[in-house]
């Protein structure tokens, strides 16, 4: 299930410095915390489709409200940050790759907690790799680990964000024939994530450029 490459380019080595500095300074996040489970990380059953209800933060955008089916879960382990701010990007930063799985089993490539949570390229390359699996006739099923999420501000206002994905307990499941083939059980499943962030005029970090290291939390 790994996205395309989608950029390598001075924007993410920017980002990847920002990280690193961010991590040497305690920026990261706190390696204390608990999982987030439950309606946050998509574990409830699916009422309405996804992104069609939303909810509202205070003072901010109202918020699509993403859910999955029970067949399919992502766990997001230690996404918390004691700086709100970081906590901003971490919360914005999870709910942009719940809305592309969302998409993916909703067989929906503009769905619009996607648009919602991105932007450019970001938005551009989001829609083909969800659209991959909508002309494949695949869903997803499982289950998809979320963990070490790093996040940093730059002095210009920008964000980024690093953290690994776990896809070896997933599996695509075709939605004519049932066929199920699951993620290869190797190093290579267990992705990195490497994103810039824009925060909107409404409060929310969209995300503008993701690239994606296979093997890359090894």
């Amino acid at each position: 299930m790994n996205r395309p490459t989608r950029l390598v380019t001075a924007a993410l080595t920017v980002s990847a410095a920002l990280l690193l500095a961010a991590c040497g300074s305690g920026g990261g996040s706190d390696s204390t915390s608990g999982k987030i489970k439950g309606a946050d990380d998509g574990t409830g059953k699916a009422s309405a489709p996804a992104g069609d209800a939303t909810s509202a933060a205070p003072g901010g955008a109202k918020r699509p409200v993403i859910t999955f089916p029970s067949d399919f879960q992502v766990e997001f382990e230690g996404w918390t940050n004691s700086d709100p701010k970081l906590q901003a990007i971490l919360n914005d930063g999870r709910e942009e790759l719940k809305s592309e799985y969302a998409a993916i089993i909703a067989a929906d490539s503009n769905l619009d907690a996607v648009t919602f949570y991105n932007s450019g390229e970001s938005l551009t390359s989001a829609h083909k790799w969800i659209k991959s699996f909508v002309d494949d006739d695949n869903s997803l099923t499982g289950a998809i680990r979320v963990f070490t999420p790093k996040a940093a501000i730059s002095d210009t206002g920008s964000a980024a964000l690093f953290f690994c994905v776990d896809e070896r307990k997933s599996s695509t499941k075709n939605r004519k024939t049932h066929k199920v083939v699951h993620t290869p059980d190797e190093a290579d499943s267990v992705l990195q994530y490497r994103a810039k962030l824009q925060k909107s005029g409404q409060g929310v970090w969209k995300t503008v450029y993701v690239d994606t290291i296979a093997g890359g939390c090894r």
